[in-house]
């Protein structure tokens, strides 16, 4: 057969975008996952949660804010598995889409697992054992990452879980541990606290949100607590261990230790590439100490003619920034114009309640940079659509050089702030200081007024604050 100009090992969003552009670019292209189309993000990850999470913001406000609103229920009830089957649909429709997508753009589809044979060969084994070997001038590996579990957590699937389990059961436990206060936690905290469970969340770090603005953090946590979402941060978890009924979490803190009993654990403390098992180290490529494959800033390894993109890079493990890495490889490839990507300045969505948004630098790290900075900042309680949606709590805050009004970074936390970044990514991208943006009429009453009024804060003309 003749040679693929690009074969794509991994249907997730960087992969299946790059598959795309490269054959806008007029390259052959042929896509490989051993799974499934729009990889862990559409079926597993971000697009169900998202679905579970709009049910768990309905049903937050049917149990716990009737009052506020004017109405009530003499038997409210709620059926997660309601909630849990709308996320499936709207995942297979999504994935239905992929898979026009890659039709309507001429890129053969291939299920299995693929392996690296040569730098210009992969074979694909599909689930009946029959194994196809393919070629190309180009390959790129976006083969992603998979939840991390010390080898001392035994996932059962049942008990102890990971996002995977979480996302697909369709009943809650009545109380849970969450372990790992970052995006995934958190938001498995929203959804289950929504629905009633009891939940504790543990995260050894300082603050939750470990990677976010510590004040961002606060107020987050602010909330949780008001909903009832016990918050141990500063613990380490000793052990996991399942129960007949449950499960047993052993935390550790300021030398005492300490056992949490509840009836499922989530594991969500980070993740690992899946580098392993696709003969990288055989054909050459290079791999750090903790698995991730080495590229540098045009999407290249360190041998000609294999590329990679996406989490198995571990440059910033998010889908967007996967979907921005596989464009800009294809057209690398195809030696089209391009750009270079800076990963500090992408934006971080966490779609817990209140939400984060951010981007660039927080304001601690200006101060250990060395940075001459001011900050803009506005409330969501002085914002007239907020509070028309009850929805208040949060701000915005602006990280902005002092001399050149160059925008270092901003973080958002409150209502729809996901919805609000890329008005200042793309500023800060198209090199707008904070002065522009205030000059930018905003339509009334939206929550985007917000990021105008922050910006007039930085240029010390706040209106109405």
């Amino acid at each position: 057969m003749e040679p693929y100009d690009v074969i794509v090992i991994g249907a997730g969003p960087a992969g299946y975008v790059a598959a795309i552009r490269a054959a806008q670019l007029k390259q052959k292209v042929a896509i490989v996952d051993r799974q499934w189309l729009g990889g862990v993000c559409l079926n597993v990850g971000c697009i169900p949660s998202k679905s579970l999470l709009k049910n768990a913001e309905v049903a937050h406000t049917l149990r716990e804010r009737g009052k506020e609103f004017g109405f009530s229920f003499e038997n409210l009830k709620l059926d997660f598995s309601v909630a849990a089957k709308r996320s499936r649909q709207v995942s297979a429709r999504l994935v239905k889409g992929i898979e026009f997508l890659m039709k309507k753009n001429g890129i053969a589809i291939h299920i299995g697992t693929a392996k690296l044979t040569a730098k210009d060969s992969v074979t694909v084994t599909d689930k009946d054992g029959k194994v196809a070997e393919l070629k190309a001038k180009n390959i790129i590996v976006s083969t992603g990452a998979s939840a991390a579990v010390p080898p001392a957590w035994k996932v059962d699937g049942e008990k102890v879980v990971t996002y995977l389990e979480a996302i697909l059961q369709e009943r809650l436990p009545k109380s849970a541990v969450i372990i790992g206060a970052g995006a995934i936690g958190m938001e498995f905290a929203t959804v289950w606290n929504s629905y009633g469970v009891d939940v504790t969340v543990v995260e050894m770090l300082p603050h939750i949100l470990p990677l976010e603005d510590e004040e961002a953090a606060a107020e987050v946590a602010k909330a949780y607590t008001k909903r009832g979402v016990k918050l141990l941060v500063e613990h380490k978890v000793e052990s996991v261990e399942a129960t007949g009924t449950g499960v047993k979490v052993t935390v550790s803190a300021a030398g005492e230790t300490k056992t949490l009993e509840a009836g499922q654990a989530l594991v969500a403390i980070g993740f690992r590439p899946n580098s392993k098992g696709l003969g990288l180290e055989e054909v050459g490529v290079k791999i750090s100490d903790r698995g991730f494959v080495e590229i540098d800033e045009k999407m290249a390894t360190n041998v000609p003619g294999i590329w990679a993109i996406g989490d198995v890079t571990g440059k910033l493990m998010l889908a967007h920034v996967g979907s921005a890495m596989g464009i800009v490889c294809a057209e690398n490839i195809a030696g089209a114009e391009t750009v270079t990507l800076n990963y500090e300045m992408m934006p971080r969505a966490t779609y817990c309640s209140p939400q984060v948004a951010s981007f660039g630098i927080t304001e601690s790290q200006a101060k250990e940079r060395g940075h001459t900075f001011k900050v803009g900042r506005f409330p969501f309680q002085a914002n007239g659509k907020a509070l028309g949606l009850a929805d208040y709590a949060g701000w915005v805050k602006l990280i902005v050089d002092e001399k050149y009004g160059e925008i270092l970074g901003a973080t958002l936390v409150g209502p729809e702030v996901t919805e609000l970044l890329p008005e200042l990514t793309l500023a800060q991208m198209m090199e707008l200081t904070p002065a522009e943006i205030a000059r930018n009429v905003h339509a009334h009453p939206t929550l985007s007024e917000a990021l105008m009024e922050a910006a007039h804060a930085a240029e010390g003309s706040a209106i109405h604050i």
